[in-house]
């Protein structure tokens, strides 16, 4: 751990292991939400400290992919190249019963996509990390949180971590109402939800005319890449918020080289 004091937003680095967890449960939380819980003795002394972290997910589409994965010989210039890897939040994790949540999106293509389609308990997932966690204490009065479907693990987690005494808008950006997910908190939370299914509704238009919630504010920002530029912009221009806390990042881009 750094230096940085826990009343400031500051980074932890982690010491990186890679794990080989086994699906305990799997559970589709909306149509195109599916939650795996994997676990294992593996999952001790797993580490995420930050709201927003990642862990790297392997899936492996070769018998070689698969044997070096099983041998934990894994290298950028060994024989059969790398599998395929993708970030996703560590949803929920518990060290008492060896438990970690993983939400997946399932819209039908890329590799992790197409394994938690299929994925039943007994199957195996490796995953590596999170390598770091961005700590954001919670100090603030007021937190605006914006994405769309592959930010709600992150969105719900953060939610579920405020105080009472706090206040969160929440924009979120889905498919249609099927889609919509209780969020739970004890800060008081108003959530926008923009469906790409109704003409008019605009996520980035949504974002124009928000009433920016008083006091101190965090302002986290996560969807398409370009969408999250965007977004960031307005707010920074349109409604005035500090740089230094608004954080806006891309989870995937329309060309499919990313994906959450």
């Amino acid at each position: 751990m750094n230096a940085a004091t826990p009343q400031t937003i500051h980074r932890v680095m982690h010491e990186i292991k890679r794990r080989k967890l086994e699906v305990l449960r799997v559970v589709d939380l909306t149509p195109r939400m599916r939650r795996i819980t994997v676990g294992g003795p593996q999952l001790a002394g797993f580490v995420s400290l930050g709201s927003d972290d990642h862990v790297k997910l392997f899936f492996p589409q070769t018998a070689e992919e698969q044997a070096a994965l099983e041998t934990l010989e894994l290298s950028a210039g060994q024989k059969g190249g790398m599998p395929p890897m993708r970030d996703y939040t560590p949803r929920r994790f518990d060290l008492n019963t060896f438990e970690l949540d993983i939400d997946f999106v399932l819209h039908g293509d890329g590799p992790a996509a197409t394994w938690a389609a299929q994925a039943t308990p007994g199957q195996y997932l490796h995953i590596g990390g999170p390598r770091g966690s961005m700590v954001v204490p919670d100090i603030f009065d007021s937190y605006l949180l914006i994405g769309d479907e592959t930010a709600l693990p992150a969105i719900a987690r953060r939610l579920e971590e405020l105080l009472a005494n706090r206040r969160a808008l929440v924009v979120i950006e889905v498919e249609n109402a099927l889609e919509e997910q209780p969020l739970h908190s004890a800060a008081a939370v108003d959530v926008i939800w923009v469906h790409r299914d109704v003409p008019g509704e605009d996520l980035l238009k949504t974002v124009e005319v928000l009433s920016i919630p008083e006091g101190a504010l965090y302002t986290w920002v996560a969807t398409e890449s370009a969408l999250s530029r965007k977004v960031r912009r307005v707010l920074l221009d349109t409604h005035g918020l500090s740089e230094e806390f608004v954080k806006a990042v891309g989870y995937w881009r329309l060309d499919g080289s990313t994906e959450e």
